[in-house]
């Protein structure tokens, strides 16, 4: 038999949303174990992405409320062996045939597996090979003084931790210190990655964080602030930004939210407005408009009272429709016929503007659909031309490629400015996030880069461990606490242990441990005796 289970479609509090999901699924549980006629029967619950599952997924699970399904059934297959199968199929994919998967499931004799991509992944415990993750980028002995960088080599897999000096440098007049939380992941730093560009300061060029240091001068910002903005070598627990290219976190949004702005909303903004002046009533054409960039400059056209037209792949129309775009003002981003179509459709007058990041071919049709007066923008770095010679084989029109740094941290300021209160009015809003943890940035670099997004890429970086602060450790005097409080004192080198355990200063190896804690290096160890089961005592 099998039952599907989905959190609620009215979204709310994740947490109210697992506890209704919990609350219907024991009832159908224990009924199920309570009829004698399903002895010999198995029950299989589907989910639909519930659990991360495949080599590259990124942190977010779509249906976080159903994922307490996995948690409860996986109880239950330990005091019911072979009476419960867990599915959870592709969130991105459409529903499978459900009786021929059921078919194939309880022939793989398997009790919880995952459909990714038309395959069937099932769980197993190998020996860690880091999957291509980067290590050592969270938790003890990660450090602070470190950034993510192209290393030597020039592919995505020799993208690595290197030294980050800068970051810890005493801060000049005008500049902020800022924990980083998040930073958004732009074509620049696959470019980067794969040597076709260089970064001086490292990957990752935004974020948003929170400042923990002013430098003099400073005067829009105290530390506890959250800012987002123009971060250089993002990447890395701390970095150092202007003053200028920061604005403060609106409230109600997340870290994640904050990181995906800075970038495509300053890019698009100025080559829309600052270099190609685009007017009120003008036509313009965004290449690659369901990407980050591109989405952002399909809200500022059309904020300025322009008529939008846009190109993608078409695995990606849906997201251009759902902006309000209709099937005339879209084509297709793979071939050149683009050209053709807009023309048509627009009775042979072509575009007053075009955006985008080409290269090849796709530039000189693009040129040839402007019309008089047409200004092309281009955003891209591998095929930069020549002004001159683009507006003598093109007469009529004017070719600019640019670089965001060329706006200057005053007019960035400015931008910045005009953008949140845009936001605060809602005439624009942040764009849809995949969210990616630091040690996958290589699997996110090889998504990007593949042109398999669509909104923006953001990565968490995980918090620094405060050097100063304390470990607190459960059942600290027992065998396994004990063992683990030496090892951060000697190799990790944490000053300050709080040790709890039912006995605590009373256990009877609890004086000679602290003695050697403190030998080891450890400058405060307090043993206490606390049941970490008895939350009045914790607190």
């Amino acid at each position: 038999m099998l039952v599907t289970v989905a959190g609620p479609a009215s979204g709310g509090p994740v947490a109210e949303a697992a506890h209704e999901v919990a609350v219907s699924l024991l009832g159908v549980v224990q009924q199920w174990l309570a009829e004698p006629r399903l002895e010999a029967c198995r029950l299989v619950v589907v989910t639909r992405g519930a659990v991360a599952a495949g080599r590259e997924r990124h942190a977010d699970v779509p249906d976080l409320a159903a994922s307490v399904v996995w948690g409860m059934i996986r109880t239950a297959q330990s005091e019911h062996p072979d009476r419960f199968v867990l599915l959870d199929i592709d969130p991105e994919s459409g529903t499978p045939d459900l009786e021929t998967l059921l078919a194939q499931v309880l022939a793989a004799g398997e009790s919880q597996l995952a459909l990714r991509d038309g395959e069937v992944l099932v769980p197993r415990v190998v020996r860690s090979s880091q999957g291509g993750q980067i290590p050592a980028v969270s938790g003890f002995g990660a450090g602070r003084d470190w950034r993510i960088d192209a290393l030597e080599g020039g592919t995505l897999d020799d993208v690595g931790k290197a030294g980050n000096p800068r970051a810890t440098r005493s801060l000049e007049p005008g500049e902020v210190r800022i924990q980083v939380h998040t930073a958004g992941l732009n074509f620049m730093d696959v470019a980067a990655s794969l040597g076709l560009a260089v970064f001086e300061d490292g990957l990752g060029a935004e974020g948003a964080g929170v400042v923990v240091e002013t430098g003099p001068g400073v005067e829009r910002f105290v530390p506890g602030d959250r800012v987002l903005g123009g971060f250089p070598a993002a990447f890395a627990p701390l970095t150092i930004a202007d003053e200028r290219t920061l604005t403060a976190v609106p409230r109600a949004w997340s870290f994640e939210q904050a990181a995906s702005v800075p970038t495509v909303f300053l890019t698009a903004y100025y080559g829309l407005f600052d270099l190609a002046g685009l007017k009120a009533g003008e036509r313009v054409l965004v290449h690659a408009a369901a990407g980050g960039v591109g989405m952002a400059a399909v809200q500022l056209a059309r904020h300025r009272g322009a008529e939008v037209y846009a190109t993608a792949s078409h695995g990606k129309w849906d997201t251009l429709r759902a902006m309000g775009l209709d099937d005339e003002h879209i084509a297709d981003s793979r071939t050149l016929d683009f050209a053709d179509h807009f023309r048509t459709v627009t009775g042979g007058h072509g575009m007053d503007v075009v955006l985008g990041s080409l290269a090849g071919d796709p530039v000189d049709t693009s040129l040839r659909l402007l019309a008089d007066g047409g200004r092309y923008i281009e955003m891209g770095k591998t095929d930069i031309r020549d002004p001159q010679q683009m507006a003598d084989a093109y007469p009529g029109t004017r070719y600019r490629s640019f670089d965001l740094k060329e706006a200057g941290p005053e007019r960035t300021a400015e931008m910045l400015t005009d953008l949140m209160q845009l936001f605060d009015e809602q005439t624009i809003h942040p764009l849809p996030v995949t969210v990616w943890e630091l040690a996958d940035l290589r699997h996110a670099l090889r998504h990007m880069s593949q042109g398999r997004h669509t909104g923006k890429n953001v990565v968490r970086v995980p918090a620094p461990l405060d050097p100063d602060g304390t470990v607190l450790i459960t059942g600290g005097t027992g065998t396994l606490g004990s063992l683990l409080a030496r090892h951060l004192v000697e190799h990790h080198h944490i000053s300050h242990l709080m040790l709890l355990s039912r006995q605590g200063p009373q256990a009877t190896a609890a004086h000679q441990l602290r003695e050697d804690l403190l030998t080891l290096g450890a400058t405060t160890v307090t043993i206490t005796a606390c049941d970490a089961a008895n939350k009045p005592a914790l607190t």
